[in-house]
């Protein structure tokens, strides 16, 4: 007998030589039907993986992330097995799942049209239906050299020979199709019940744009058609909500050739944007923060100090000044750095909470760049807050509380994910440990549920990020908390303790909105341009019937003004219902329609974008609703 121990901690004997599928069938029928892997010791096998000795086991399924990789995974492969049916001599590049699907890159003569993901599609139901059993075997790298230069499969034999000499190699078989493949797989092809071919687009391997241009296939699979209905909902809904497409319509930013990932605001736009900035320092300021401004170019020196010349220059613009190498900041904590270093510190000013709404670049591949969602040039709401090791956590949980209030505002869910040190990174072990245990242990008294990500924290410290969930269920990373025992080393910091002593400080890094510009274009998608009344570019749009109610409008536009609220004025000789149209396209909060009885009675016809008709109202009546929108931020 041999002992497995399982996810929720419980022990269980069992024979030597059962598979994985055998324990899943002995804990429940359920549990048997919905595993398509195991984890052994950390490593993720197929279901058909024999167990020989004590182990930890995890049996995934479709509703685990990792299970759903394999579900995807082993949809790529049935693709890329349609693709060859159906297009004789394609050569295999790499298919992995992805967020939300998978892909796979492609190397043939045909050049792909979306017709032709139709007839993938349907040749991948017929696949499916034979219900063929993905079967893995192993062989030296020496032999799968020769085995896939048989099959004239050029991509694989690069990918082989990256591999170590003593290197054990795995395929993956179903039918007549082989892939060159780590695995798990699902144990049979008929439970991928529902899929789609999404689009068509082109991908360099490995992606060198001096290497060959392959065509690359998009796809989602889902175990229910109910499922896979409802993200393709979700995607014509984004497609309806894309800040792009609804930035250039409501003119709020401009995308121009001059400068590629340098976003150009417009009026509008810069009414959003400056409310943002507004709303963060009114809520910073309430939280006791100051607000500082560091200079945009910076010598080498300080980013060799900071350590981004050696671990961020890929990144970086640099450029010469008087002979000397300078960098324009791609992040605003260097500056931050030697503004604490402008005065003798005391344990008595922490914790010192400082602020900044600086303009960073960072150098982003053109192919990369998407709207404001990624940019070149961009605003981060950064701060630092200087402390003693004392009083990291309770700083760590009041971070928290100001993020969390900041996504309140706008309607946002979240989940928090807390990454730890990366390969690359600087600082000793023990300094590490102690900022990880501090931000898990600060998470874990505040009881809020979160995700751990190994080896993807900051190369100087380990991270709290948090992911947005917008109201179409799309998730996005924006704010971040990072613990820094690292910068305080490099630049020297000290205070003066109570002991009349100098003593190093730590940092924390934080963001809320994160990139004001990529918050930005998440808001205009969150609300489909319907920004709530208080954040709206224009809150109020007056229309007139005829050219006899524009005094009244000009009377009534300036009564509006002066209080503050954000007022057009739709007064050209066309029909009201054309105007009426126009300004609902606009996503104005409320529409004004002026007239002769609304002259007579010295009130207004009132129209609200999300609530419809109001009926007629009183001046001081419609002000005392907007001013209530405004100052609740509804």
């Amino acid at each position: 007998m041999i002992k497995l121990t399982l996810k929720d901690g419980s022990i269980k004997e069992v024979e030597s030589g059962v598979s994985i599928f055998d324990v899943a069938k002995s804990i429940s029928g359920r549990l048997a039907k919905e595993a398509v892997a195991g984890v052994v010791n950390n490593t993720t096998v197929d279901l058909n993986y024999i167990l020989s000795e004590d182990v930890e086991l995890s049996i995934l399924t479709i509703n685990d992330e990792a299970g759903l990789d394999v579900f995807r995974h082993t949809s790529a492969h049935v693709m890329a097995m349609a693709v060859q049916n159906l297009f004789p001599g394609t050569k295999l590049a790499i298919g992995p799942p992805i967020e939300n699907g998978f892909y796979y890159d492609f190397d043939t003569e045909h050049v792909f049209v979306p017709e032709d993901l139709e007839k993938i599609e349907k040749e991948m139901k017929r696949l499916i239906k034979e219900d063929l059993i993905p079967e893995r075997f192993t062989m030296p790298r020496k032999e799968a050299l020769e085995f896939v230069s048989d099959l004239e499969a050029d991509y694989k034999v690069e990918l082989i020979k990256d591999l170590p000499e003593d290197a054990e190699l795995s395929f993956y078989k179903h039918g007549e199709f082989v892939d060159l493949c780590a695995g798990p797989h699902l144990p049979g092809l008929k439970q991928i019940k529902a899929f789609k071919l999404l689009s068509i687009a082109g991908a360099y391997w490995r992606g060198d744009s001096e290497r060959m241009m392959l065509q690359r296939i998009y796809a989602t699979s889902f175990p229910k058609a109910s499922q896979l209905e409802a993200y393709l909902h979700r995607l014509e809904e984004a497609k309806k909500r894309d800040h792009r497409k609804l930035g250039k319509e409501l003119k709020l930013f401009s995308l121009m050739e001059q400068g590629p990932g340098f976003p150009f605001f417009l009026p509008k736009g810069m009414i959003v944007k400056n409310k943002l900035l507004e709303y963060w320092r009114e809520v910073h300021d309430e939280a006791g923060y100051v607000e500082i401004e560091t200079p945009q170019i910076l010598n080498r020196e300080l980013w060799e100090t900071s350590g981004h010349w050696y671990h961020y220059a890929e990144n970086m613009y640099s450029l010469k000044i008087d002979d000397d190498d300078y960098a324009i900041k791609p992040m605003n904590c260097p500056g931050g750095m030697l503004v604490y270093k402008t005065e003798l510190r005391s344990y008595r000013d922490f914790p010192m909470r400082v602020g900044e709404l600086g303009k960073v670049h960072r150098h982003e591949l053109s192919g990369a760049l998407h709207g404001l969602m990624r940019v070149r040039a961009f605003t981060q709401d950064d701060a630092h807050i200087f402390m003693l090791p004392s009083q990291i956590k309770d700083e760590i949980k009041e971070v928290v509380r100001v993020i969390d209030s900041v996504y309140q505002t706008f309607g946002f869910k979240y989940h928090v994910e807390l990454s730890t040190r990366p390969e690359k990174s600087i600082g000793t072990d023990e300094a590490w440990e102690q900022a990880e245990t501090a931000l898990q242990e600060a998470l874990e008294e505040m009881d809020l549920d979160y995700k751990l990500n190994p080896g993807d924290g900051a190369f100087y410290g380990p991270k709290i990020d948090f992911h947005l969930e917008d109201c179409i269920g799309r998730t996005w990373q924006c704010g971040t908390i990072q613990l820094d025992m690292q910068l305080p080393e490099r630049f020297g910091l000290t205070y003066i303790g109570e002991d009349g002593e100098k003593h190093q400080p730590v940092v924390i890094h934080r963001v809320a909105f994160g990139s004001i510009e990529r918050f930005f274009g998440i808001l205009i998608e969150h609300y489909a341009g319907k920004f709530p009344t208080w954040l709206s570019p224009v809150q109020v749009k007056i229309i007139t019937v005829a050219d006899r109610h524009e005094d009244y409008a000009v009377v009534l536009k300036n009564t509006l003004k002066s209080y503050g609220i954000r007022v057009e004025l739709d007064g050209r000789q066309e029909s009201v219902g054309y105007k009426i149209r126009e300004a609902r396209l606009e996503r104005n909060p409320y529409m004004l329609v002026i007239g002769d009885k609304e002259i007579e009675k010295s009130n207004v016809a009132v129209r609200s974008r999300d609530k419809g008709e109001l009926g007629s109202m009183q001046v001081e009546d419609l002000v005392e609703l907007l001013l209530d929108e405004i100052v609740l931020r509804n």
